[in-house]
């Protein structure tokens, strides 16, 4: 059977949510990610799932986490405005440790912006949108069959560690069309929903860690009791007050990520065996920095490609030991500077980083990135 087909970014990304198991999306629709909301209303009463519109972004997000304390693997979409507006129940799913996943098609803003216009705006938001000390799991892809596997990883990353995982994609990527080869249900790895490794009699508790650092707490409905609130609270659910409570309470929802973080790094090197200076890009901008690091290796500057798939947690390790034998890094990015200055603090003086900035509703040619590249050479924009 052929698995080939022409597909959008969007769409690849509601076919990876059905694989991964997700049967219940809520959301409203805003572009440029409305593609996402519309398969998954068409494809899901095929598979016995459900699809249900909300009055509005934050009731896009609060129903889906109902669904997921209920049982169901869950996904919501939306662009700038309504990420801006979902922040708080994202922070309430990180404390109350929900698994949900949050497609951000960006596009350009502030506010209303341009719609549907390409953009990279909501890095920062996407790990520090919510208030307070929270750790965020935020994925990038710059392919069409890449957002399909990105998408199956971000939900088995919120069952796993049982967290808000966003999908931080861009215009770019999700209007894309690619013919691609799905694969098929049986080669791909769906972690499970976790259960309750003990029985009420044997004295369950909801919040409890695993040796993972992740609890287990049951699904509603299943015959425990649980009781869920975005207050700090002990191993029963309920606040607890206790400064050291809280204290282990906090270290914990930044440790169960941090053990893992070499294992949810996902990047890409290209040419990078010998060079001398590299450029970092992610998402849609990738794919236009590859374009213009080939053309430049053409003209014998000896320059690679740092391609992050994984933004948050932040690559530190690949960043500081690429740093320590390059001359300089240009970080192509379609905003105004935001990843640039992730890549310097992780790189720690040992090499210059350079920002090329766009952020005029249009897409980076080759031919930008490639002068940027003979200017970083040359040591004229350093």
């Amino acid at each position: 059977m052929n698995n080939m087909k022409l597909m959008q970014g969007n769409e690849a990304c509601a076919a990876g949510a059905i694989a991964a198991g997700v049967r219940f999306f809520g959301g409203y629709p805003i572009t440029p990610s409305t593609e996402i909301a519309e398969t998954m209303a068409k494809v899901l009463p095929s598979v016995d799932g459900c699809f249900v519109q909300m009055e509005d972004e934050i009731g896009g997000m609060g129903v889906v986490l109902g669904a997921s304390l209920a049982g169901k693997k869950v996904l919501t979409a939306t662009s700038g405005p309504g990420f801006s507006l979902k922040q708080e129940l994202i922070g309430y799913a990180a404390c109350a440790e929900i698994p949900v996943v949050i497609v951000n098609v960006q596009r350009v803003g502030p506010s209303t912006g341009q719609p549907t216009s390409p953009a990279q705006g909501d890095v920062m938001q996407a790990r520090w949108g919510t208030h307070g000390d929270h750790p965020m799991i935020a994925l990038s892809p710059w392919t069409v069959r890449e957002t399909f596997d990105a998408t199956v990883m971000a939900v088995n990353y919120a069952e796993r560690f049982r967290t808000p995982v966003i999908l931080l994609m861009d215009e770019i990527v999700g209007h894309l069309r690619e013919n691609i080869e799905l694969p098929k249900s049986d080669e791909l790895n769906i972690y499970p929903r976790r259960r309750p490794s003990k029985t009420r009699a044997q004295g369950y508790e909801p919040y409890a860690p695993e040796k993972d650092l992740v609890p287990n707490p049951a699904d509603f409905g299943t015959g425990y009791h649980i009781h869920v609130t975005g207050l700090v609270h002990d191993y029963t659910g309920f606040p607890s007050g206790s400064p050291a409570v809280t204290e282990e309470f906090i270290d914990r929802l930044h440790k169960k990520i941090a053990i893992a973080q070499d294992e949810i790094t996902h990047y890409d090197e290209f040419f990078m065996d010998d060079a001398e200076y590299a450029v970092l890009s992610y998402g849609g901008v990738a794919r236009t920095a590859y374009e213009a690091v080939r053309q430049a290796r053409e003209k014998g500057i000896k320059v690679g490609m740092i391609r992050l798939m994984t933004i948050w947690p932040f690559a530190d390790k690949v960043i500081r030991r690429n740093a320590e034998k390059l001359k300089g890094i240009l970080v192509p990015e379609l905003n105004y500077g935001q990843l640039k200055y992730e890549v310097e603090r992780a790189a720690a003086g040992k090499c210059p980083v350079k920002l090329l900035a766009k952020y005029n509703t249009e897409i980076f040619t080759p031919s930008e990135i490639l002068k940027a590249i003979e200017n970083l050479e040359g040591g004229r924009i350093l």
